[in-house]
């Protein structure tokens, strides 16, 4: 079932200076996302990626297009309507945006009282997030007593206090260390999956993508260039600039100064080999070479897990007689996909 669907929407502001052109933060993005999607829109600074997020919670309007959420245009609804609409959705910030007179129970319920619940139905539903998240024992700490981690988990409960359908997670682990950064995701995973919150997840970082996303939309200068499954984004990229983001997680081919470096210091062929979940498995390669009667090294690259599916990118040097080199690649060939480095 389609949860949010994006139809050619624009966002246009007005020129820097007298004269000068419009500035075009989002240009014709067409996206669908279905109920229960984690959804990764990744790009560089400027790629329009957060102008985006602030459209599809009616935070900014629309130039042109089409916002439409469980079948109901967004752009089409008055102010009050599109405030009643947002109670629907929740919002994750990078700078979490905790208020610090406030203890961490009464954070989350701020937005409660916006919506005029009554203070113990607050109090009770504060308790019962702040569980869920992993912080009972701090209810009645300030933000400033609490680690950047501890305080997201604060923003997270408190966006999930008004029971939403739709969660928008804007740069919201880029100000956190490795470790607590995992720590945030897997409860975003456990939001998404005990819940069955649809998240929307804007990042620059792919290996946030590669974590939590299920599928992902690529932005550059206010384009989605590219989308699809998370998986076969990662293993078969088809833009440069999804190919720039998918090198920063997974071991690409070597090349330049690098692959000169490793051609000086191995002898023979260079192939690489590309492993999937569909393929045969490193053992079962290194098998078929090795009874084929050739010498070889791995000199490159890694296996990763993406999804809970392989992939990875092997570079091996490969030596022998030039026959047996040929038939082993064939063997190699029927199992994975073999391509010879050039030169």
């Amino acid at each position: 079932m389609l949860h949010i669907i994006l139809k050619d929407v624009t966002k246009e502001y007005p020129p820097a200076k007298r004269g000068g052109n419009p500035v075009i933060a989002v240009d014709s993005v067409s996206l669908e996302i279905e109920q229960g999607d984690v959804y990764g829109i990744i790009g560089y600074s400027g790629a329009g990626k957060s102008t985006l997020v602030r459209l599809i919670n009616a935070l900014e309007p629309a130039s042109s297009g089409s916002i439409e959420i469980d079948g109901v245009d967004i752009t089409s609804l008055s102010a009050g309507k599109q405030r009643q609409m947002r109670t629907g959705i929740g919002m994750i910030f990078q700078r979490f945006n905790l208020l610090g007179s406030r203890s961490v129970r009464r954070n989350v319920e701020y937005p409660l009282e916006v919506a005029g619940w009554k203070g113990k139905d607050r109090k009770d539903r504060a308790l019962e997030l702040l569980e869920f998240v992993g912080l009972a024992d701090k209810a009645d700490n300030f933000p400033e007593q609490l680690s950047g981690g501890q305080q997201q988990r604060v923003g997270i409960a408190r966006a999930l206090a008004a029971n939403p359908a739709i969660l928008l997670a804007d740069e919201a682990t880029s100000a956190l260390d490795p470790e607590t950064t995992d720590e945030v995701l897997d409860l975003l995973g456990k939001v998404n999956r005990e819940l069955g919150v649809t998240i929307v997840v804007i990042t620059h970082e792919m290996d946030v993508i590669a974590r939590i996303a299920t599928k992902v939309a690529v932005m550059e200068r206010g384009r989605v260039v590219e989308s699809g499954e998370t998986y076969n984004v990662f293993t078969n990229p088809q833009t440069p600039t999804a190919r720039r983001f998918v090198r920063t997680v997974v071991r690409n081919l070597p090349t330049g100064d690098e692959l000169a470096e490793l051609r000086a210091q191995h002898q023979g062929r260079f192939f690489t080999i590309s492993f999937t979940d569909e393929g045969a498995t490193e053992a079962r390669v290194f098998a078929a070479l090795a009874r084929a009667g050739v010498d070889f090294n791995l000199v490159h690259g890694g296996v990763d897990s993406i999804q809970g599916r392989v992939y990875g990118l092997l570079t091996i040097a490969v030596r022998g007689d030039a026959s047996r080199v040929r038939e082993a690649l064939s063997t190699v060939g029927s199992l994975v996909k073999v391509e010879e480095v050039s030169p």
